[in-house]
């Protein structure tokens, strides 16, 4: 049978994801320094994993309503209203994903008609051009560079701008790059949105992982932008919470509706038991949190610092917990980069160009990975290098 004629031509049209591919070549091995899977190395704080545990214990296995518990749905409003300085009503303004994931994907289809244009930033995480793929949308990225700290510049963003043009995604600090927006260019980029009737999708789920004392600002705080705003946040990375797959998002009532009736006919409802630790997290979670943020700060500085050391060009980013290093002058691609990197010295990052074209001649190093891995891993990578003089 030709399947191929069976298959959706939205789906046959999306790329495999380039992270997995390439970490496919790492399992069963393990001589790996793996600086490549973005996730916290740190195990879920154990009073968050002992809520879910009461939680089972207490006999919670029950479906949620599909917005998620309202006591967490209050929970995140105080939360949100706290960190992000912006007001939403649990009753119909918050909707409990699946992950961000979910929450991005519910609102990719929530708002777009076939042909709608989504545009966003790249490099970018790799579920952005897919996701709007699959959403019958058009993807259409705007670059950002390496001298700007991989922000994304107003001018650049307003040659991406068409009658078609719909959605802005946005996802500061940023997976891959570590790159935030400065208040300058944020007010650009809102007045742009509002000039073009845009609704911005914020993933914002590394805004608590701000570095150098400066405060995250979520671009649905500017003048005009709460009601054309759907902000993304979660669980997983301040938390250490990945596997519990728990996200949110706050939008107006209108949008969160739409988001909802297509969250609850194909997910119904996230886990109750990951409901559970999402709310002791909330509660009790800010102290761990900080603690872990230190620790990745120390981490960042010690990375970025022997990166430049070993002559790969590296800024230092502002937030999250990967650096984006230039390896264009030893004048191989990323990906005969990074394969080289982990055949002769058996370190994993992931090649730039997985996370879209603009990433190309970068190298994505996570150093979310213990202190000693990411010493020992510099070790090897400056080896690497001086044997390609």
């Amino acid at each position: 049978m030709d399947y191929s004629s069976k298959i959706s031509r939205q789906v046959a049209a999306v790329p495999r994801s380039g992270i997995r591919d390439f970490f496919e070549l790492v399992l069963g091995r393990d001589d790996v320094i793996s600086l490549g899977v973005g996730e916290p190395d740190y195990a879920t704080p154990w009073h968050i994993r002992e809520a879910a545990i009461f939680s089972l214990e207490r006999g919670h296995t029950s479906y949620t309503s599909n917005l998620g518990l309202m006591s967490l749905r209050r929970k995140i409003a105080d939360y949100v209203g706290g960190f992000f300085e912006v007001e939403y009503n649990p009753e119909n303004e918050i909707l409990v994903t699946v992950g961000v994931s979910e929450a991005l994907d519910l609102a990719l289809r929530a708002l777009l008609n076939p042909g709608d244009e989504v545009l966003y930033h790249e490099p970018c995480y790799v579920s952005y051009m897919p996701g709007t793929l699959m959403a019958h949308g058009v993807p259409v990225s705007i670059p950002t560079r390496n001298r700007d700290g991989f922000s994304l510049k107003p001018e650049e963003l307003a040659k991406g701008i068409t009658p078609k043009s719909r959605v802005l995604i946005m996802n500061f600090p940023t997976n891959p790059t570590g790159g935030v927006v400065s208040a300058e260019d944020l007010a650009g980029i809102a007045k742009l949105c509002v000039q073009h009737d845009l609704i911005v999708i914020s993933d914002e789920i590394y805004s608590e992982l701000r570095y150098d004392g400066v405060k995250h600002v979520s671009i649905a705080t500017l003048p005009g932008m709460r009601e054309r705003t759907i902000l993304l946040h979660g669980f997983s990375k301040a938390f250490a919470m990945t596997g519990f797959r728990l996200g949110y998002s706050c939008a107006p009532a209108p949008l969160t509706e739409a988001m909802m009736k297509i969250h609850q006919y194909s997910m119904l409802c996230a886990p109750i038991t990951s409901q559970a630790a999402a709310a002791e997290a909330l509660d009790n979670g800010a102290s761990a949190m900080m603690r872990m943020k230190e620790s990745y700060h120390q981490r960042r500085d010690f990375v970025v610092s022997r990166l430049n050391e070993i002559g790969i060009e590296c800024h230092s980013p502002g937030g999250a917990f990967y650096v984006f290093p230039d390896v264009r002058k030893f004048g191989l691609s990323s990906k005969e980069f990074a394969m080289r990197l982990l055949e002769t010295e058996s370190v994993a990052a992931v090649p730039g160009d997985a996370f879209g074209a603009s990433g190309e001649g970068f190298l994505r190093c996570c150093y979310a990975a213990a202190f000693d891995e990411l010493k020992e891993a510099m070790i090897r990578m400056e080896r690497f290098v001086g044997n390609l003089g």
